[in-house]
């Protein structure tokens, strides 16, 4: 390759292509940033991806190819290429009188040295787009694409797959239970239902005594990994990694600039972040729709092709062979991450011990005060990530993680296989595997805030996906009980059977409790007493009273946690909340019978506060 004439800001200025201004705001970021040339050019939009490929490939003495217009031969690509072609952005292109012609899209010296390893005999370069190489690469390898992002995490280590539902020997211990429990019915009922009720109690109790606990050492002042704004301030621009933002969505065109907007705000340069906007290929509606917003080029659409199961975790592992970054956080569409997130992600990583490998921020919502349902949400919200998911992670404890705002590093991420495509409630199931794996998940204070959900028959099916998640996470995780029990320890162990089995375990067996304590309230009758004999009535009436009671005061304590004031008396009516829960538990159960791996889709944007956002963020 001859050497250039002119520094590559130079040459475009030479060619108009860039302003004086604009060259002397370039090197000056590039000096602060250590970002290349051509990521502050496209980041910043002052020159088209097309643009810049022709010019790079002039500047450079090289040829440009469309590879749109004269794709690669097929015969020149190998399964064993494909993560490198994914991460250099350079792909064999075409044999030329006994010469491998190699397509780059961003030359450079690392790439260069990759290719004189990878191909053997003479080699010539040719350039061409970023767009060029993500597009002929998913048309070469479409297939391969989509089966290790189904299968990589089934193929490699089968018991933490969720694709067989139950297993053979977890059906056989469901069988034997019932076979036991109708024989017992049938010969003792009576001596039959003091024993399940008894069980149940216990369950309830013990679950009871274990938030108890979380809210107590989820109420330390101290408990997370705390960023200062001089920590955040201290950081250094020129020695920021690469950041990967996974942004998956279905059918949801409205809500994309809400999150496009809030991406550019956030204080990273942007030259050094990788945005992911993870779409359907079959959702021409939202492909147009990020098309129209002509958004800067480290937005970067990648179409994921239509193929069971259909979910976001399967998305997602399909979009995570481009991901170019150190680190990789997942956004929903509709999300407003606080602009230092990434920053103080970074911090609290070089805070924390190196067997952290996943940051969780905190969830809530810029809509919380719209109707009763977004304000229990809020509520069950701040409980959830300001004491509960702390209190776990100091506790060392799996984290069921939330289902955005997970920043993890890439390469534990990959070497995991990231999430399983067949749990619809992935995260949760991924936080107790990294547990598993001898790695752990800290909490830090930074929040993403959401749309919380406005409307209930929309939350019971967002609720429910949650619910079966958390079912087919226990089912998983309960395959080797010996197993999660040495690699969590007596705390996991226990930890785990009472936050993800007790979660779904509550709302399951409460609204036959309620029902039973309705009619004796009603009716006064004595038809239950021989089923609650004296020490099994005290468990119960402690359950019922301190148990529920204490929720609803932890529910309180939660508003004043956040200082929604406002929201506080709505505590009181968290009961409601939790017979709503018990809806989706049911139809949860239901689907993860008939249809486990059916994603339950949670439509977004219904809020009235989401006009005001649209508008704020087209308007930026």
């Amino acid at each position: 390759m001859t050497s250039p004439r002119l520094p590559f800001c130079e040459y475009l200025l030479e060619q108009g292509k860039l302003t004086q201004a604009q060259v002397d705001e370039t090197l000056a970021q590039q000096r602060e940033c250590r970002s290349r040339v051509g990521d502050i050019l496209l980041a910043k939009g002052w020159i088209t991806a097309f643009e810049f490929s022709t010019a790079i490939a002039a500047h450079l003495g090289l040829a440009f190819v469309n590879l749109m217009d004269n794709p690669p031969d097929p015969s020149l690509f190998t399964p064993e290429m494909l993560d490198d072609c994914c991460q250099r952005l350079a792909l064999p292109w075409r044999m030329e009188d006994d010469v491998l012609v190699v397509a780059m899209a961003d030359p450079c010296t690392e790439t260069e040295q990759w290719i004189a390893r990878t191909f053997a005999g003479p080699i010539r370069l040719v350039c061409t787009s970023k767009f060029d190489i993500v597009w002929s690469i998913q048309n070469l390898a479409d297939t391969l694409l989509t089966d290790r992002a189904i299968n990589a995490l089934s193929d490699k280590t089968p018991k933490f797959s969720a694709r067989t539902v139950v297993t053979f020997g977890q059906a056989c211990a469901l069988f034997g239970l019932l076979s036991l429990m109708l024989v017992g019915f049938a010969m003792k009922p009576e001596a039959t239902f003091l024993v399940i009720n008894g069980l149940i109690s216990l369950m309830l109790l013990a679950t009871f005594g274990f938030k108890l606990l979380l809210s107590i050492v989820g109420s330390r002042q101290k408990i997370d990994i705390k960023v200062l704004e001089e920590e955040v301030a201290a950081l250094r621009d020129d020695e920021l990694p690469i950041y990967t933002v996974l942004v998956p969505m279905y059918k949801e065109p409205d809500v994309l600039p809400i999150l496009t907007n809030a991406l550019r705000h956030l204080n990273y340069p942007i030259s050094k972040l990788d945005v992911k906007l993870v779409l359907e290929a079959d959702d021409y509606e939202t492909i147009n729709a990020a098309k129209e917003l002509a958004l800067e080029s480290f937005f970067e659409i990648i179409r994921v092709p239509p193929s069971y199961p259909k979910t976001k975790p399967k998305a997602c592992n399909y979009a995570m062979r481009f991901a170019r970054g150190e680190f990789l956080t997942i956004y929903d569409a509709e999300d407003k991450p606080e602009p230092n997130q990434l920053k103080q992600v970074i911090a609290a990583f070089r805070k924390a011990s190196p067997n952290v490998v996943c940051m969780q921020c905190r969830l809530n919502y810029y809509n919380a005060e719209e109707n009763w349902l977004t304000r229990m949400f809020t509520l069950e919200y701040t409980l959830w990530f300001d004491f509960y998911l702390p209190a776990l992670e100091i506790l060392r404890i799996p984290i069921p993680l939330g289902g955005t705002s997970n920043h993890f590093r890439l390469s534990v991420l990959r070497n995991m296989e990231a999430w399983d495509p067949f749990n619809v409630t992935e995260d949760a199931d991924l936080g107790v595997r990294i547990t598993q794996h001898g790695h752990h998940v800290g909490v830090v204070n930074s929040t993403t805030y959401e749309e919380a959900n406005v409307s209930i028959p929309n939350w019971i099916n967002q609720r429910s996906r949650w619910l079966k998640g958390y079912m087919q996470t226990y089912l998983v995780h309960m395959r080797d009980p010996v197993h999660l029990y040495r690699s969590t320890g007596h705390k996991g162990f226990w930890g785990f059977q009472f936050f993800i089995g007790g979660n779904f375990f509550c709302a399951l067996v409460a609204p036959f409790l309620w029902a039973c304590y309705a009619i004796w309230l009603l009716t006064g009758t004595s038809g239950f007493d021989r089923f609650f004999p004296p020490l099994l009535l005290y468990i119960s009436v402690f359950n019922l009273l301190v148990g529920n009671g204490f929720f609803i005061y932890l529910t309180l304590v939660a508003g004043f946690k956040r200082d929604y004031f406002k929201l506080v008396p709505f505590a009181l009516t968290v009961p409601f909340y939790w017979l709503l829960q018990s809806v989706a538990a049911y139809k949860g159960l239901w689907q993860l019978i008939v249809n486990p791996f059916y994603w339950e889709k949670t439509t977004h944007g219904l809020s009235k506060h989401t006009a005001n956002e649209l508008k704020t963020a087209l308007e930026n």
